[in-house]
């Protein structure tokens, strides 16, 4: 058996700050937090109403969880991060703020709202998202606990896994006929959005949506990957190996059975954007590049000429919500229509023959149409701080780690520009969690004086 040497000896940590609680344990309960929300809060806070508290055992293992549950546990986490946080580090203040401000200007926008108890359930995902974020950034140390935050992860992404492959080979067409045979008639209301999913062979295992579904892959399949490797020090490296591939393959494989066209052209970005990391002569890299990108372009052509040839509906449908956001923002540019009310303004501006939406798959449109430009920019703001500042080249164990997270975040900040991974918490808040620990796990910057 190999062994790997820890990331860092005690002698080289760099998050001296005064801790209580020990990294490890800190690190595994906000880990397993992350890997529940996975599981269990799926669905967006505009449609919390519709989620209904587990009555027994069976369905509380079974069923998704109501948002209210996940702010207690979160809540308990927090408690557990004053006893851990590291508040010693030097970090450029404006880049916390950003966080804040961004918050700070939803409450504002808050007032002006057309509606109250969407802007009220969205408020409330949205101060979760920031408590993520300082968590990861104070809490969370650079080097040491981080197996034991990523081991829930990976097991909630394997079980993930599990469940999507379970309904692509007959588990989604047995709930189906359970629902419209048992469920749909005794239920007084079921969003639109689930009888459309519901329908459909579209996977979406433990998610909302078959697109959350490829969201979390993105996310969270680099860094599993690269953890595996790196903290697989006790098996082989044909064993490490035969891990990956077989986390890899399901993973891959659910992204196809999602059916989700932006998430296979995403992948295909991540995966040409890790290529070009490679420790490859530069002639080397570059033919492995184009053979990767013509196989995936051609590929994606030929599994989906159906789909364009039908006229693309679900594009043509997201320019129809993009162009009303903009419409909503030149209406309402200073506050917006307050949060998570897109669907209220997209209601009254739409074109009959639209399919209805509540959100506008765009973040950061969505952003601009319910809390104004300000809130938009204050977004957009947050989410380059992180890609530019968190980037880290892949030199080394330390580097490889950064490497791998941010290239999940990556995914996640570029499937904001055709979807709502703002929205989803099950997405949200690993993301806002891991974009918090990338900007305090940068290396200390050596000044030229």
């Amino acid at each position: 058996m190999k062994s790997t040497p820890p990331i860092a000896s005690e002698k080289n940590q760099t998050d001296r700050g005064a801790s209580i609680l020990p990294a490890w344990l800190f690190s595994g309960l906000f880990g397993a937090f992350l890997g529940l929300a996975l599981l269990k809060f799926g669905n967006p806070p505009i449609m919390a109403k519709f989620v209904e508290r587990p009555t027994d055992l069976a369905e509380w293992i079974i069923a998704v969880w109501p948002l209210e549950v996940g702010y207690w546990l979160l809540g308990v986490v927090a408690v557990a991060g004053l006893f851990g946080a590291r508040l010693s580090a030097k970090f450029p203040k404006w880049l916390l703020a950003l966080p804040l401000a961004w918050l700070g200007w939803q409450f504002v926008s808050a007032t002006h709202t057309v509606d109250a108890e969407l802007t009220r359930q969205t408020l409330k995902h949205f101060v979760a998202c920031v408590v993520c974020f300082y968590l990861g950034y104070f809490c969370l140390s650079r080097d040491r606990g981080i197996a034991a935050f990523w081991t829930p992860i990976l097991c909630a992404l394997g079980v993930v896994i599990a469940v999507g492959i379970d309904q692509h080979f007959g588990g989604l067409e047995q709930t189906r006929k359970f629902f419209f045979a048992y469920m749909y008639p005794n239920l007084p209301s079921v969003p639109p959005e689930y009888l459309k999913k519901i329908s459909s062979n579209r996977i979406f295992s433990t998610l909302f949506y078959p697109n959350s579904l490829a969201g979390a892959i993105l996310l969270l399949l680099p860094a599993s990957l690269g953890l595996i490797w790196r903290f697989g020090g006790r098996l082989t490296v044909a064993s490490r190996c035969f891990l990956m591939g077989l986390i890899a393959a399901g993973a891959l494989a659910c992204l196809y059975w999602s059916g989700s066209k932006g998430g296979w052209l995403l992948a295909l970005i991540l995966a040409l954007v890790a290529l070009l990391h490679l420790p490859l002569a530069k002639q080397t890299k570059a033919m492995v590049v184009a053979v990767v990108f013509v196989c995936g372009v051609t590929g994606f052509f030929v599994k989906y000429s159906g789909f364009f040839q039908k006229g693309a509906t679900s594009v043509v449908a997201r320019f129809d919500y993009w162009r009303a956001a903009v419409q909503t923002v030149a209406a309402n540019p200073m506050f917006g229509t307050g949060p998570g009310t897109f669907g209220v303004a997209y209601l009254a501006i739409k074109n009959p023959e639209s399919e209805m939406s509540r959100l506008t798959h765009n973040d950061y449109l969505q952003q601009a149409s319910d809390s104004g430009v300000v809130g938009c920019l204050s977004f957009v703001a947050m989410v380059l701080s992180v890609l530019l500042r968190g980037y880290t080249k892949p030199k080394g164990p330390d580097g490889s780690v950064r490497f791998l997270v941010w290239l999940g975040f990556l995914g996640w900040a570029l499937q904001s520009t055709m979807e709502f991974g703002l929205y989803i918490p099950a997405l949200a808040w690993p993301a806002l969690s891991m974009a918090g620990w990338l900007l305090r796990a940068q290396p200390e910057r050596v000044s030229s004086k």
